[in-house]
């Protein structure tokens, strides 16, 4: 669906889609992740929604190369997620459907209430790979992935990666760093130690749904069927729950049934035209 003019240059600016604003450094990266709530590390123009690597290179249009490893942007997307894991200040992982996000802290109680498991619910919710896995993480709190995979017993390679998945998928475990020598390795920690203030609350589902799509609308500008249901790993039910929760409170206009531009850019067009 073709976007208003308006909208793309609103998300140019607000997305860091503009060759005077790339994101250079992680202190950039942290304030742009923490402004729009929720992005994704590589995806392109081909993916709605905000993209680290989309900031990085400044551009609407960028489509990722086939030979990512030799491309400069590319490259540095993945040094700045690096860094960013380091740092530990946004969160990162893959949550459901596998979509490898940041989320701001302020978004991660939301996410948390729609897709977090909490402990005593891990036995029906997990399966006996991830609280093997589990259990180790739980005793030694970091560990590199070929280590993990030893301790926790799950010698299926398959198996041990799907559990990593639904750990992270269920926001428990998170990459911790990257370490390229003597070999490549994840470190996996506990998400609790991290941001033990953001993942110790309770929140209301409607709640949550409710401002994951206020935080996807003032950033967007305007959103279209399935738009926000495909950026977050929501359902489309759920993602319309969210936007008309936002119509019903006035914070954003139904232009047409899936379509709600925000209200506040009719009313800065508005104060334009006088």
């Amino acid at each position: 669906m073709k976007l208003p003019s308006e909208i793309e240059e609103y998300r140019d600016a607000q997305w860091q889609r503009e060759s005077t604003a790339c994101v250079d450094t992680a202190v950039q990266a942290e304030r742009f992740i923490e402004r729009v709530g929720f992005a994704a590390c590589l995806t392109d123009a081909r993916r709605p929604g905000p993209s680290l690597y989309i900031a990085v290179c400044g551009r609407r249009d960028v489509i990722l190369p086939r030979n990512v490893q030799k491309d400069a942007e590319t490259s540095h997307t993945w040094r700045l997620k690096d860094e960013l894991l380091r740092r530990g200040r946004v969160y990162y992982g893959k949550l459901p459907r596998g979509k490898a996000m940041f989320l701001a802290p302020n978004m991660i109680p939301y996410f948390n209430a729609l897709w977090g498991v909490r402990k005593r619910e891990e036995k029906k919710r997990l399966s006996s790979s991830a609280l093997a896995v589990l259990r180790v993480l739980r005793k030694e709190w970091e560990m590199g992935t070929a280590d993990l995979r030893a301790e926790s017993g799950v010698r299926d390679r398959k198996a041990f990666m799907q559990a990593l998945d639904a750990l992270q998928a269920a926001m428990i475990v998170v990459p911790d760093d990257v370490i390229y020598e003597p070999k490549f390795t994840y470190l996996w920690g506990l998400a609790e130690e991290r941001f033990p203030e953001q993942l110790s609350g309770k929140v209301d589902r409607r709640i949550a749904l409710r401002q994951i799509a206020r935080s996807f609308l003032a950033a967007a500008g305007m959103t279209v069927p399935g738009e926000l249901a495909r950026v977050t790993g929501l359902s489309r039910p759920d993602a319309g729950l969210g936007n008309r929760a936002l119509a019903a409170e006035g914070y954003a206009v139904m232009m047409a049934p899936g379509t709600y531009r925000l209200a506040a850019l009719d009313i800065l067009a508005a104060d334009c035209g006088r």
